[in-house]
């Protein structure tokens, strides 16, 4: 008996120390950074990510544990505007470090659920299993704080060549908003489709786009009558909405 318990003790001081190495490793892929890539089990299947969806617009969303107030509310939040995402060519991918069991029950659960009147709704996109961390430690999403092992509320936007474009990450404590995360992701679409803008605070579809520069085509806009480009200040410059 005193054997084992000694090499039960030194499995568990192993582990530790694996743990907190990771966890002091841990780094949050930057904006402009290629996404790393991962293999996993979902409630959708393997998953091979990001190579799995092609030319699409990727969103990771990572949330502490199933079966957990905040997170059902945001996942339910997200399914009732799934239909928005694709029609902005958006693959969702949910992560956790819970086991596949976990996320299939929790997922079948939530599609019998009436949230606020908006009725039932079934969720298309994968729960993936994170179960071994490896997928939290490569995003930078492991809850260092947490003595029960989680992920935080982490989010990545990754464009179709597979790049980081922003991301966002909450306390346990506090849900996500589920406009922010649309109207940040057509920003950065809206950004990408045209030249030489960029967006200004609270910026939503239909407003009003800055530039950081004049080109020489908006020197000559700015002489016309009703031109497209105008002047808050010389480093405040707009370009109406096409």
């Amino acid at each position: 008996m005193k054997q084992i318990c000694i090499i039960l003790g030194i499995l568990f001081i192993s582990l530790s120390g694996t743990m907190a190495q990771q966890g002091s490793s841990q780094r949050i892929p930057l904006i402009g950074s290629r996404a790393p890539a991962f293999k996993a089990p979902s409630t959708n299947g393997t998953i091979s990510f990001p190579g799995d969806f092609g030319d699409k617009w990727k969103i990771i969303f990572s949330h502490p544990r199933d079966f957990t107030p905040v997170c059902s509310s945001e996942i339910l939040n997200l399914a009732y505007r799934q239909n928005e995402f694709k029609e902005l060519n958006t693959q969702i991918v949910v992560v956790s470090v819970d086991r596949l069991v976990s996320h299939q029950s929790w997922k079948a659960d939530l599609e019998n659920v009436d949230f606020k009147g908006m009725g039932t709704v079934k969720i298309e996109f994968p729960f993936v299993v994170d179960s071994t961390y490896a997928i939290s430690y490569k995003y930078g999403m492991v809850d260092t704080q947490s003595k029960s092992g989680q992920s935080v509320r982490g989010i990545f936007f990754i464009d179709p060549d597979n790049v980081v474009r922003a991301f966002q990450f909450y306390p346990s404590e506090v849900g996500r908003n589920t406009d922010e995360i649309l109207r940040t992701l057509r920003a950065l679409q809206t950004h990408d489709s045209h030249e030489n803008i960029v967006l200004p605070a609270n910026w939503k579809p239909g407003d009003d786009y800055m530039t950081p520069f004049l080109t020489a085509e908006d020197k000559e806009e700015l002489k016309k009558p009703d031109s497209d480009v105008y002047y808050i200040n010389w480093y405040m410059i707009f370009k109406k909405a096409n």
